[in-house]
């Protein structure tokens, strides 16, 4: 935080809605201070190592409960709050929330990742200790949607994972897109210096990780231009993670380094140059059970730059893009290539396509329709008659003896 956009758009909406918030997330490269207030929302960070593996899982999950329920305990002894609203990964924090419950604070569960999934894109799923993580990974999930008053899903495939899978009723699932926010990713003039000389500029913006498939878009890339000899498009990639230093290894060693840049994380400025440039917007997320039912905040921006799209056929991909986007065969950079190389081909195309995008981004997924289902969700929240359930005897319970012991003293 804040360079997460879906949570600091959501601190800010709750914010503006008359909230005060607290942040409690990870430190990370250029956001590593341990405490500040940003835009008057306290941010308090954590240190955390991403899991390189299946047995990391478990250090990574247990250093980041730690630290979540050390920093929540400080900011309840500051300020006593009404709400804790969790994104995972990880899926424990319904155990740092367990305590507050019983003192009457709402858990609020946003479902951003389907962990299990995610554990089997990242790793191999099939050995003994692989299936062993899943199936925990499967309890937690059921024992978050369980211990929530109420669930925000990015989206219809995680809405119905918290109604089938989760056992939450459909009335406290809410679907809250991560929207982009056109006051602020507005485009603008095109940099001739990203083109490196060359006519076309084809952009990839998120997560270098392997589950992104950058190693398929180098496959097509070089298809691009030692098969088809598409020699005027250079391809941006923004973005860092953990598999950053392979792809770029990986692109020198498939001859095609001089066409791929390389930018990192960037600042805002720069994103929105990249996609003011850019041509085509793509994305080679590998087809797996995350990627399919999942909303790439990459695809949404796009559209919000009037980009036409070039992506593998999934479901979330295919229900947030629509029109806009021209879908390859699972997993196949060749039949990327394909796509791309025909949108590069037809400038009339790419226009009709972006534009179409961008209409779905205004009249649909741009934040400030978010926004209004964020606060209407919480003011329902809010005003919802607390459950009748053993939780809440034992916190009547706990007050009745609190009470009785502040009269005899």
């Amino acid at each position: 935080m804040p360079f997460d956009r879906r949570v600091w758009q959501e601190a800010c909406a709750l914010r503006d809605a008359g909230a005060k918030v607290s942040v409690i997330c990870p430190q990370m490269k250029g956001y590593d201070r341990p405490y500040e207030v940003v835009d008057g929302i306290e941010i308090h960070r954590h240190p955390l190592t991403e899991a390189a593996s299946s047995a990391g899982y478990v250090a990574e999950y247990g250093t980041a409960f730690f630290h979540q329920t050390r920093l929540a305990w400080t900011i309840f002894r500051k300020r006593r709050f009404d709400v804790i609203h969790a994104c995972n990964p990880p899926d424990l924090i319904f155990l740092v929330a367990f305590p507050f419950k019983l003192l009457g604070v709402k858990f609020v569960f946003d479902h951003h990742d389907i962990c299990p999934e995610l554990f089997e894109a990242k790793f191999d799923a099939g050995s003994l200790g692989a299936r062993a993580v899943r199936q925990a990974l499967l309890t937690l999930e059921r024992l978050t949607f369980a211990a929530a008053d109420a669930s925000i899903a990015t989206n219809e495939s995680y809405r119905r994972i918290a109604v089938e899978r989760g056992g939450m009723r459909p009335d406290r699932v809410a679907v809250v897109r991560s929207g982009p926010d056109l006051t602020r990713l507005k485009r603008g003039e095109r940099d001739p210096a990203l083109l490196k000389g060359r006519d076309l500029l084809v952009a990839y913006v998120g997560v270098i990780g392997n589950q992104e498939g950058l190693d398929l878009l180098i496959d097509a890339i070089r298809h691009l231009v030692t098969v088809r000899g598409r020699t005027d498009t250079q391809f941006c990639i923004v973005g860092a993670g953990p598999a950053l230093h392979q792809a770029q290894q990986y692109a020198e060693e498939s001859g095609v380094s001089a066409y791929v840049d390389f930018l990192g994380r960037v600042p805002d400025d720069k994103l929105i140059s990249v996609l003011s440039t850019a041509d085509v917007g793509v994305n080679p997320d590998r087809v797996n059970a995350m990627n399919d039912k999942s909303t790439m905040n990459k695809i949404l921006e796009y559209m919000a730059f009037s980009l036409p799209i070039v992506q593998f056929d999934v479901t979330e991909g295919r229900a947030s893009a629509g029109e806009a986007s021209l879908y390859a065969a699972k997993n196949d950079p060749m039949d990327l290539a394909s796509k791309m190389d025909l949108l590069l081909s037809e400038p009339d195309r790419r226009q009709r396509m972006g534009a179409l995008g961008y209409e779905r981004v205004c009249s649909q997924f741009a934040w400030n329709h978010q926004a209004a289902t964020l606060t209407t969700f919480y003011a329902d929240l809010l005003e919802r008659p607390e459950k009748r359930s053993w939780i809440a005897r034992i916190r009547r319970l706990f007050r009745s003896r609190t009470s009785i012991v502040e009269h005899v003293n």
